[in-house]
C-alpha cells in the first residue's frame, strides 16, 4: 500500500519538477527578450539619422545599412502586427513592452514558487510515508523475533 503511494509521490514530484525546469526556462527566454528592448531602446536614443548599422538578413547574415531617418521606427506589437512610431514613442513602446515582460516574469516566477510549495508537501507526505513504513518493519521484526521458539 505505501509503496504504491510512494511510487506516486515520487511521479508526481518529478513531473512537478519539469514543469518547474519549463517555467524557468521561460523565464529566462522572457529575460532575454527583455534585454533586447533594452538593446533596442539604447540604439534608438544613441543613434542618428546618417548612422551605419547591421542589419540581419537571416541565416546569421547581416548587411551593413545607413539610417536615412532615425526619426520613425517600426515597433513589433505582438501577435504578427507592428506599427511606426517617431522616435519617443516608440520608446515609450518599447518601454511598455518591456513592463509587459516584468509582469510575465512575475506570473511565472509565482507560478514557479506555488509548484515548489507543492513540491515540498509531497515530500513530507513521501517522507512520513516512508517513516512509517519503517515503523511498521520494525515491528514486524519485533513481532517475529518474540514469536521464534527456538530462543
Amino acid at each position: 500500500m505505501s509503496q504504491q503511494q510512494l511510487q506516486q509521490l515520487s511521479q508526481e514530484l518529478q513531473e512537478i519538477q519539469q514543469q518547474i525546469e519549463a517555467l524557468e526556462e521561460n523565464v529566462e527566454s522572457i529575460q532575454q527578450e527583455k534585454f533586447e528592448v533594452d538593446e533596442a531602446v539604447e540604439a534608438l536614443e544613441t543613434l542618428e539619422t546618417g548612422s551605419t548599422v547591421q542589419v540581419p538578413i537571416g541565416g546569421g547574415a547581416y548587411l551593413r545599412a545607413t539610417i536615412e531617418d532615425i526619426d520613425e521606427a517600426i515597433v513589433e506589437l505582438g501577435a504578427d502586427y507592428a506599427a511606426e512610431f517617431e522616435e519617443d514613442d516608440a520608446v515609450d513602446a518599447l518601454e511598455n513592452k518591456k513592463e509587459h515582460l516584468d509582469d510575465r516574469i512575475d506570473e511565472v516566477n509565482e507560478e514557479i514558487a506555488e509548484l515548489e510549495s507543492e513540491s515540498e508537501k509531497l515530500e513530507q507526505q513521501a517522507q512520513q510515508l516512508q517513516q512509517q513504513a519503517m515503523q511498521q518493519q520494525m515491528q514486524q521484526m519485533g513481532q517475529g523475533q518474540g514469536q521464534n521458539p527456538d530462543e
